[in-house]
């Protein structure tokens, strides 16, 4: 029963298997243009391709490594009325057309279509080929003149057709059909010329008509004027008639002679004529045709230096973004190194003042945790340095010998003039009662009191020195 099982499942599988990879076969309708991309090998020139286009056949789709996709071939209509063009004359002109486009069914260009427009509806496909149709146009509007436009529409078709499908190539689409309607200005440029050529033509039909009647004239005068010239030598007499008549026909070879000479010399005027207006018509057009050529390279050249000045340009906003985002790193590390700078400094002084106050608390701790007796002890630990302040002081004074003569009188105030001399002499030493002041400290007993009879003191000294 297991082995039954297993082979159904198996049967099972392998049918899965075949519908799946038949259902991946798919075939391309002759109105549309199969896409398969993905992995589908590589190029003539050693590259990958983005894709591979089929048109009236069809492809195994591979599952995972292969999608495929539809582009549709149905044509599109395009009205474009452009206005406003400015032509080579600086005349504005309105050039309303249609232009019928599809997608290119060709090698190449097939291939283009499927990478700038796979995915895209048709109305979107519509507004790309419009957007190039209307640049294009105006390009040709400014190489012609009015004249051109006006009187030779299928050199105006043909430029246009040429520079559209030029570049509609370019995103995989062709040219199928254009029609321009009706050619109108601001100005009244064309309308003008329109009256001009009417106007033209009437007055060589008049011109024609007027020549004509002269001819009719001139012949019936002539006629009359033989009939005259016949009757009147047939009138003469005998010997006149046969004189006259040698001579008038003498005067008429002559005159005939001459009429011949002069329509000789003005068929060969008129001939020499017609032929230089013919090389000067064709020197005109050939100068016209170079024109437009150089006008069409001027363009070209305007085109690829306004490229590359694109290019260029995207190039130093590229390198002008990747030197600021360098010089913000740069100031990014050095904020990040001040930063790590100041917050070891700040450790360190906390580190300075912790042990300080550890060093004070085990100072206090030692003394029995009497803050006096701990001021004490900082105090004999520095009092070797107060006294060296206080003999600082006076140790610059120098005093080899000093002789003191005092005759016994004193001044004023009962002292005598040694007595006064040394008291000024010991108040020039600061005091360390007064330094502990000045600090706002209160000296220890332990190092003596301020005697509060000063002036007893002074007396004391100045009746020893007086012994």
């Amino acid at each position: 029963m297991s082995q039954l099982i297993l082979t159904v499942v198996i049967v099972l599988l392998i049918f899965g298997t075949l519908i799946a990879l038949l259902s991946r076969y798919k075939k391309c309708p002759s109105d549309k243009i199969l896409v398969v991309y993905g992995m589908v090998g590589k190029a003539t020139s050693g590259d990958s391709k983005s894709a591979k286009c089929i048109h009236g056949g069809a492809s195994f789709v591979w599952p995972v490594i292969q999608g495929y996709e539809f582009l549709d071939l149905t044509p599109l209509s395009i009205e474009v009325n452009l206005k406003s063009a400015l032509s080579r004359q600086n005349i504005r002109i309105d050039v309303p057309s249609s232009f019928t486009v599809g997608i290119s069914t060709e090698d190449g260009i097939m291939q283009n279509a499927a990478e700038r427009l796979l995915g895209l509806g048709l109305e979107k496909i519509k507004e790309l080929a419009k957007d190039i149709i209307f640049g294009q146009l105006r390009l040709v509007v400014a190489t012609m003149d009015i004249e051109e436009i006006n009187t030779d529409r299928d050199k105006f078709l043909e430029a246009v057709s040429y520079n559209v499908e030029s570049e509609l190539k370019k995103i995989g689409l062709r040219l199928i059909n254009v029609n321009v309607t009706d050619i109108n200005d601001e100005s009244g440029y064309i309308d003008a010329l329109g009256k001009e050529a009417a106007a033209k033509a009437i007055n060589d039909a008049r011109q024609s008509v007027a020549e004509k009647n002269r001819d009719g004239s001139i012949g019936e005068a002539n006629a009359q004027r033989d009939e005259r010239i016949q009757v009147a030598s047939a009138n003469a007499t005998a010997v006149e008639g046969e004189n006259e008549a040698k001579i008038t026909v003498a005067k008429s070879d002559a005159l005939r002679r001459e009429q011949e000479a002069e329509a000789l010399r003005i068929a060969t005027a008129a001939e020499k004529v017609q032929y230089a207006k013919s090389l000067e018509e064709a020197y005109i057009a050939e100068e016209a045709a170079e024109k437009t050529r150089a006008a069409k390279e001027r363009a070209t050249k305007e085109a690829d230096i306004i490229v590359q000045a694109q290019i260029y340009k995207e190039k130093l906003e590229i390198e002008a973004e990747a030197q600021a985002e360098q010089v913000r790193r740069l100031a990014r590390g050095d904020a990040d190194a001040i930063f790590a700078k100041m917050e070891a400094q700040a450790r360190g002084t906390e580190e300075i003042l912790m042990k300080q106050a550890n060093g004070f608390n085990e100072i206090v701790s030692a003394a029995g945790g009497n803050s006096d007796a701990a001021v004490r002890l900082m105090l004999a630990d520095k009092m070797e340095e107060l006294i060296k302040i206080q003999v600082e002081a006076i140790k610059n004074i120098k005093i080899d010998k000093v002789t003191v003569w005092d005759g016994g009188n004193s001044n004023g105030d009962g002292k005598t003039s040694t007595a006064n001399f040394l008291s000024g002499l010991m108040k020039s030493i600061p005091p360390m009662q007064e330094m502990f002041n000045m600090a706002g400290m209160e000296l220890p007993e332990y190092l003596g009191k301020e005697k509060v009879e000063e002036a007893s003191k002074e007396e004391s000294i100045e009746e020893t020195v007086q012994k």
